[in-house]
This record gives structure tokens, C-alpha cells and sequence, in this order.
């Protein structure tokens, strides 16, 4: 049997260490060799002896929160030993290796796996107070390990060196260290261009020493964020 798709480029790639890898752009192996954690509903194939365990949001704890912000990561836990390809509605697939001392906080929608190392809790994002539907929390990743993100598309990493604004629904992660806050766009001579169907238009900015992650496409708003602006300050109590 011939077809181009049995093309080299197309076949599994292997390794000889457990762990993430790109398949290709828009799929991810795990070489599995003890515990992964991973978005629910994201395994397309596996191979081996592999179990599945939905954990919600990652704890009774993280549960609450997801359930007050709309915000986090349903996630299932990946146990065993085996070969598990994960995708997204062909979205782009990115590796983050992340380092003791660093902290990504990243919007819970663009999470598709990550190494039971890292520890993750949903934070509100500064500077949001209850301003825009763009969404006020965010989860924060921190320890060592490697997590895997998606965008619609091929990502900009802008590096903060001079203030940085960029379109809520477009910002997919950035350092955790950086200063967040929201404008109205008729502050920046926006006006209406980036209205929302909310009516609503803001643009975030960034100050400080780090990166930001912007995909070119928007993410819908947050669902619930009504409930969020109602209660933003008793949530904000909460969560700290």
C-alpha cells in the first residue's frame, strides 16, 4: 500500500525518554511513565496499559473556585504506562518548560496538559477589579515541569520592555510577576473597535520584566461573568 501519508513526517515520532513531546503542531504524545495531567476530552489515541481518572477541577478546592469564577482546567489524570496523543479542535500545541522560581499564569481554556509536579491555583488576574466580561481569573502555574498550551493560530510573544496592551480575549498566558490593569478603549483612542457584544470595550495592559502570549484570535468571554462582576469583591476575598 503507497500514499503520501505514510510519509515519514506522519508517523509516530518515538523517543527514548518518558515524557511531553510534539507529535506535530497541532498534536501532543505523552510517553507515559507514572502520572500526567491533562484537559478532559483531549485524549485522541493511546497505546499501553493507560488509566483515566476525572478529577474535575483538580480538587474540591480548585472545584469551588471554578465554580464562583467560571474559570480553571477540567482535568482527568493519566496513569500508567503507554503512548496518549492529546489535541484540541486542531488548535496549535506549544511546550512551556518551567523552572523553580517561575510562574505562568495562563487562561484556564488554553490548558491541554501538564506534569503532575506543577502545582496550579486560580488567582484574580490585578488590576481587573470588576471592570469587563473578558474574564477576572486566571490559573497560575508555579514548580518544575512541562505544560502544554494551545492558541487559534500561530501566537506573538511580546516581550514587556515598554507598556503592552493587548486585547483580553487574545492574551493566552504571561510571567506571573508582570503588573496587570484594564482600560476603557476610549482611554487608548480605541473607541469602539474592540466593542463587544456586551457592549463593553477594554483593552489589559502590562508593566514589568517578562513575556506575554497573544494568539490571533479572540477567546469568547468567560461564561458567568455577570455572576463575576456582581460578586467580584466577595470573590476576591475568597481567593486571596
Amino acid at each position: 500500500m503507497r500514499s503520501a501519508l505514510f510519509s515519514a513526517e506522519n508517523l509516530e515520532k518515538e523517543s527514548q525518554q518518558p515524557g511531553m513531546r510534539l507529535q506535530n503542531s497541532k498534536m501532543l504524545k505523552i510517553e507515559l511513565n507514572g502520572e500526567a495531567m491533562a484537559r478532559v476530552g483531549s485524549m485522541v489515541a493511546y497505546q499501553g496499559q493507560v488509566q483515566f481518572q476525572a478529577l474535575g477541577s483538580g480538587g474540591i478546592g480548585k472545584f469551588i473556585k471554578q465554580r464562583l469564577t467560571g474559570e480553571g482546567v477540567p482535568l482527568m489524570k493519566l496513569s500508567g504506562r503507554g503512548d496518549v496523543f492529546l489535541a484540541e479542535l486542531s488548535k496549535d500545541v506549544h511546550i512551556i518548560d518551567l523552572e523553580p522560581g517561575d510562574a505562568l499564569s495562563i487562561n484556564g481554556s488554553s490548558v491541554l496538559a501538564f506534569d503532575s509536579t506543577l502545582q496550579y491555583d486560580i488567582k484574580m488576574v490585578g488590576g481587573m477589579g470588576m471592570a469587563s466580561s473578558a474574564g477576572l481569573f486566571n490559573c497560575v502555574f508555579t514548580g518544575q515541569g512541562r505544560i502544554a498550551i494551545t492558541t487559534k493560530g500561530t501566537p506573538v510573544v511580546l516581550n514587556v520592555d515598554q507598556p503592552t496592551y493587548v486585547d483580553p480575549q487574545a492574551a493566552v498566558c504571561w510571567s506571573a510577576n508582570l503588573q496587570t490593569g484594564y482600560h476603557r478603549a476610549e482611554q487608548l483612542g480605541l473607541g469602539s473597535l474592540l466593542g463587544r457584544s456586551t457592549g463593553e470595550a477594554f483593552t489589559m495592559s502590562f508593566a514589568g520584566q517578562g513575556f506575554v502570549v497573544v494568539q490571533p484570535s479572540e477567546e469568547p468571554p468567560v461564561q458567568g461573568s455577570g455572576v463575576q462582576q456582581q460578586q467580584g469583591g466577595l470573590l476576591g476575598g475568597l481567593l486571596q
